[in-house]
């Protein structure tokens, strides 16, 4: 993954370096931008079992700001926000990779550095009893749920820090 532009950030971003699980880092910009969820739409992308975007829908495109060509080909964790806690990300790829549906909310970082949340559920896909990949569906979350889980993400966050 390459590391974000600050010519592409709109308005001012904090900078931040996110270390991946497979050892990789990324510099990222991040603005207090948020981006609402559309009514009615859903966002949808499939991943191969490492989790490397292979499909992926127009909401989708819309909703992170980046091309369809700048998608596939990269790990879902090009939308990795610094606010979510590292164990919201573990809890999602047991439940998953144990062929189990996972559902949670999910704070999301766009391209331009902004942000917008949803409501994931995210289905492994079998064949032959094998994982194959994996499909994430989004909706718009709901904003109650969203502003009680902010502080429970923070709290998880400072325990990592320490």
């Amino acid at each position: 993954m390459k590391d974000m532009e600050p010519s592409q950030v709109v308005g001012s971003g904090k900078e931040y370096t996110l270390a991946y699980y497979d050892g990789s880092q990324r510099k990222i910009f991040v603005t207090d931008i948020e981006t609402d969820f559309p009514e009615g739409k859903l966002i949808v992308s499939c991943t191969d079992p490492a989790g490397i975007i292979t499909q992926c829908n127009q909401a989708f495109v819309d909703m992170s700001g980046y091309t369809r060509e700048d998608l596939i080909g990269q790990p879902h964790s090009i939308l990795r926000h610094p606010d979510l806690p590292k164990a919201a990300f573990a809890d999602l790829w047991t439940t998953v990779q144990s062929g189990k549906k996972w559902h949670g909310y999910v704070k999301n970082l766009r391209k331009d550095g902004g942000y917008y949340w949803v409501y994931a559920v995210v289905v492994p896909n079998i064949r032959g009893g094998k994982i194959v990949g994996y499909t994430s569906v989004r909706r718009k979350p709901s904003r109650t749920k969203i502003e009680s889980l902010i502080p429970v993400y923070a709290d998880l966050k400072a325990k990592e820090a320490s």
